[in-house]
């Protein structure tokens, strides 16, 4: 299973005499695979070849296939039998040796050219079918899926009885079924916890999907851009989780609003026999991989929050700061009297920031001022060049601010400062209390 999240730059042309081909290979015995990954497919550059690509849109037809044939108005499951029919081994994208580069085109706009990003890491796919799909859903997470409807999508979060965090999950609303993005770190967990809520007459089945599909997240400023060289540009503007069914050469491929790594972007969903070809498509647009190690760079910085890390039993959603995947007037669901209360008395005690470090630091050190403990690093990155120490971590609401100075462990300075991907959170206005 691959994600693939892409980043642009500002800049206008790119200049690129090189072709990117695929090479797959089997892992090693000691790799970290999910169980479900068979191969290890590693992009390469060949440099007998040449392609030249300009500021100018590239044109559809000197792509390997259109990627803009009609809508059609059937689930990517109507059509994934027959697909499954033609094979493909999964893919697993690891290091490509250029994680420099890659978050130099990701956090920058300075970078000459064009080049867009793409990330990578591993993800389960679950899906919910039976005429109680949505209800279980609405009952069973944060979000309000009895608010939308087919063809709309939106970002949930699992949450124990009393509010503590699980995981968050990018869900799509399909004709047939609900498909939800989620960790494979929880994806075993959330099925047995769902599975136990599913009661005799209730018509919803639970099936785990990662083997017969595959997910390229598209992201970053200029994910809009691609979009329109794809001729897919109809779904620019939509609101997040809306998406649209495509058949490409016979295949599935599903295209939606939004990514596992950030509210904005675009996801791709495809049977593994498409994943070939839309990637070597997708790569002849100028794209450049990231491997997973700089995924997780990436996502600590953004303060894109993660299960083990930052959503544990230790915190609750609400301290996490997932506000966007909350709804607060749905009704009865797994944790809403807790959330209820939190916000109704003001009881959110701490709060998630990122911190900028001075050197290194192990994740779970404490965070304190005047030598009180106020907090707790989550996370860890030394960011591009190994020198950008950064973190994230949870502080004590009126222990520290913005822009506070706070030492971690025994001597590690740090300042507290926002991130993107929380930065966009909405809360609601709380009323003081009486």
């Amino acid at each position: 299973m691959v994600v693939l999240s892409s980043f642009s730059h500002t800049t206008s042309t790119l200049s690129r005499r090189s072709v990117i081909q695929t090479r797959c290979s089997r892992p090693s015995p000691s790799a970290s695979l999910h169980p479900h990954h068979t191969a290890v497919c590693i992009p390469r550059r060949n440099t007998r070849s040449s392609i030249t690509y300009s500021s100018d849109l590239v044109p559809v037809a000197a792509l390997p296939f259109d990627l803009s044939p009609p809508p059609i108005d059937h689930d990517v499951y109507d059509d994934m039998a027959v697909s499954m029919a033609k094979g493909s081994e999964d893919w697993v994208i690891e290091t490509l040796n250029n994680d420099e580069e890659a978050l130099d085109v990701v956090e920058t706009d300075t970078v000459v050219g064009t080049k867009r990003c793409f990330m990578l890491s591993y993800i389960v796919l679950l899906k919910f079918s039976g005429e109680d799909r949505i209800q279980f859903l609405h009952n069973q997470s944060t979000a309000n899926f009895e608010a939308l409807s087919e063809g709309g999508g939106c970002v949930t979060v699992f949450v124990t009885p009393t509010a503590r965090t699980i995981d968050i999950a990018q869900a799509w609303i399909m004709k047939t079924a609900v498909t939800l993005v989620v960790s494979p770190s929880t994806s075993g967990s959330i099925s047995e916890m769902l599975n136990k809520y599913i009661f005799f007459s209730d018509k919803v089945e639970i099936q785990d999907i990662s083997d017969k599909t595959c997910l390229f997240a598209l992201v970053g400023p200029k994910s809009n851009q691609v979009m329109m060289d794809l001729n897919l540009g109809d779904l620019i503007g939509k609101p997040y989780g809306s998406h649209k069914h495509y058949n490409v050469g016979g295949n599935p491929l599903t295209v939606a609003v939004g990514s596992v790594i950030s509210e904005v972007g675009f996801s791709l969903l495809m049977s593994p026999a498409a994943a070939g070809l839309i990637w070597k498509t997708l790569l002849s647009c100028g794209i450049t991989p990231m491997g997973s190690n700089a995924l997780e760079t990436y996502r600590i910085l953004q303060g894109r929050p993660a299960p083990g890390s930052e959503l544990t039993d230790e915190f609750n959603v609400l301290e996490a700061g997932l506000w966007n995947a909350i709804s607060l007037n749905k009704g009865c669901y797994k944790g809403q009297e807790t959330i209820a209360r939190l916000i109704t008395y003001d009881g959110i005690k701490q709060k998630l920031w990122g911190i900028q470090l001075s050197s290194p630091v192990e994740p779970g050190s404490p965070i304190t001022v005047d030598g009180k403990k106020i907090g707790k690093l989550t996370s860890y990155t030394a960011g591009k060049g190994g020198n950008d120490h950064f973190g994230l971590g949870y502080i004590k609401k009126k222990a520290a601010a913005k822009g506070d100075t706070v030492i971690i462990g025994d001597d590690i300075f740090g300042i507290v400062v926002d991130v993107p991907y929380l930065a966009h959170q909405q809360p609601p206005v709380l009323n003081p209390k009486p």
